[in-house]
């Protein structure tokens, strides 16, 4: 029987080193790596050793093999032999992903890794058994920029419930990143962002003449926000197909997202476990509705095709005859990420500066004046021509973009398994070693924000020379709401584009105010940190209600 367990043990050992060498997401392979050796070391006991039926070499062998391989990787991760010993985290993180998968389950992972940060004084923690947070600004260049790191982390593959074909977004090959992401640019470059304004201005126009219907009266204006923002991206991506605003929408995208980010954050700290489920869909059903839903809108409009260009005009290479279409898959993959991350991340910005605008009644007057100034009774507040001549409506955007970024956490990134490892500054991070530039840390950092807690809009408009004499914290280096290098947020412009053009027309239109119980600077300090309290990141992010009341100017 000694001698069965021993090579039980060796046999689990031998499986852990593969393991660790290949980075699989593969059920076949992984099962395979499981169940293959222990199953031939019985049946090798078995020939070899008449008196055992194979059913007690099975309770001999199987049992040690398993707590021999837990075991194992577990004592691996927490030795001083780890590729990431040196770097400090708590026991959880260190031992499985499910730790932090189960935190991002309730939303939590903002908070609880910029505490792991300040718990450490680190800028970089372990919160993985191969994964690092880092927060030091003077390393997103290395990590994000050009010569960094181009290969996307697993994470997404979670989400997607399967390894292949993904969004643009999470291609771990740089090269086919690079290809995919081309007709991205064509479709969001400036002339293209000049066809869409027709289409956002007219959504704008529906929002605020809706909004008008409730003059008096408590709304959720977040509600509203997130209608907007589904149908002006259904209109720019799909050519049409929401109609949320008017009401007749029998198919409410928000609610399908909503119910699919819980599963989503879950899945993507383990996202082999994602594409095992991606087979048993019954288990993931918000999740494979979300994806169900997107592919609908995306087979509607390739068999429609389009009267005028929108979005999918450049994916499909209409733009450009020459180019044979891309597969069908990938449009779908493409519908669902334009979908997703172009409207759930426009809702979170509107809504997290309408709710610090409502606490800070002084920041609030001073935007309503420079509206004022810009787009008087009577002129179309829904066109972009003076935006940028609006420099405080900038700064107002940037400050709700620093305290409430609306993904949290950035971008996955990876050393490639078996190369040579990566260098940041002095640190050395190991192949296939996971990381976060994590914003939410990064943009609440005393260090490179003076008051970081504070919505101040007025610290956008201070020279960095003057802020730096006088002692003023404003790293601009430490601000990438949108990612960073060639593959950040590809939809960035049209984004500002949507929020300015919503600020303006609600601001022109409306006087907002704090539905009742938020009045005074008491109401203020409850208003915000309820809304702060209620803020969620389950990699996009989840907010709270924002209850006003409208009245006409």
């Amino acid at each position: 029987m000694s001698h069965v367990q021993l090579a039980s043990i060796g046999v689990a050992l031998i499986v852990h080193q593969l393991f660790r060498r290949y980075d699989s997401v593969s059920l076949g392979i992984d099962v395979s790596l499981l169940l293959l050796p222990p199953v031939s070391l019985v049946n090798a006991i078995v020939v070899t050793s008449p008196s055992l039926t194979l059913a007690r070499a099975s309770i001999l062998v199987l049992p040690t093999y398993v707590a021999s391989l837990v075991l194992s990787t577990l004592i691996y991760r927490l030795s001083p032999f780890h590729p990431l010993a040196q770097y400090p985290g708590p026991l959880g993180c260190k031992l499985s992903k499910f730790w932090m998968a189960t935190i991002a389950a309730v939303g939590r992972q903002h908070l609880y890794v910029q505490n792991l940060h300040e718990r450490y004084a680190s800028d970089i923690v372990r919160i993985g058994p191969n994964e690092l947070s880092i927060r030091d600004p003077a390393a997103v260049p290395a990590i994000l920029g050009s010569s960094g790191l181009n290969r996307k982390g697993p994470h997404m593959k979670g989400i997607h419930l399967k390894a292949e074909p993904l969004t643009m977004i999470a291609i771990q090959d740089a090269d086919e990143h690079v290809q995919r992401r081309r007709s991205w640019q064509r479709g969001l470059s400036q002339a293209a962002l000049k066809d869409y304004e027709v289409m956002v201005s007219r959504r704008a126009r529906m929002l605020v003449d809706r909004l008008g219907e409730f003059k008096g009266t408590e709304i959720c204006i977040d509600e509203w926000f997130e209608r907007f923002s589904c149908d002006y991206m259904s209109d720019m991506v799909f050519g049409g197909g929401s109609e949320l605003l008017s009401g007749t929408d029998k198919n409410n995208f928000f609610a399908i997202l909503t119910a699919a980010t819980t599963p989503a954050a879950f899945l993507s700290h383990v996202p082999w476990l994602g594409v095992y489920l991606g087979h048993i869909p019954v288990l993931v059903k918000p999740l494979r509705t979300l994806h169900v839903n997107c592919s609908a809108l995306t087979k509607q409009r390739v068999h429609r095709g389009a009267a005028t260009p929108d979005l999918f005009h450049y994916l499909n290479h209409d733009d450009n005859p020459s180019r044979p279409p891309p597969a069908h898959e990938h449009l779908i993959e493409d519908g669902i990420l334009a979908m997703v991350a172009g409207s759930d991340t426009v809702a979170s910005a509107l809504t997290s500066l309408f709710a610090c605008l409502l606490a800070h009644p002084a920041v609030y007057a001073r935007l309503q004046a420079e509206v004022d100034v810009h787009y008087p009774r009577e002129t179309d507040a829904t066109a972009t021509r003076a935006h940028r001549d609006m420099p405080y409506l900038g700064a107002v955007i940037n400050e709700a973009l620093r305290l409430f970024p609306p993904v949290p956490s950035c971008t996955q990134r990876q050393t490639a398994p078996g190369g040579p490892g990566f260098t940041v500054g002095d640190k050395y991070i190991p192949p296939g070693t996971s990381l976060w530039v994590h914003v939410w840390s990064m943009h609440r950092d005393a260090r490179s924000f003076s008051e970081p807690t504070r919505f101040w809009p007025e610290r956008w408009l201070v020279d960095a020379r003057d802020a730096k004499a006088g002692g003023f914290a404003h790293d601009e280096a430490a601000f990438h709401p949108f990612s960073y290098g060639p593959l950040n947020c590809v939809g960035k412009a049209l984004g500002l584009q949507e929020i300015r053009t919503v600020v303006c027309a609600v601001l022109q239109r409306f006087a907002v105010r704090r539905a009742a119980g938020g009045e005074g600077a008491e109401g203020a300090e409850r208003w915000m940190a309820a809304y702060e309290g209620a803020y969620r990141d389950h990699f996009v992010s989840v907010r709270g209600k924002v209850r006003v009341v409208l009245e006409a100017r």
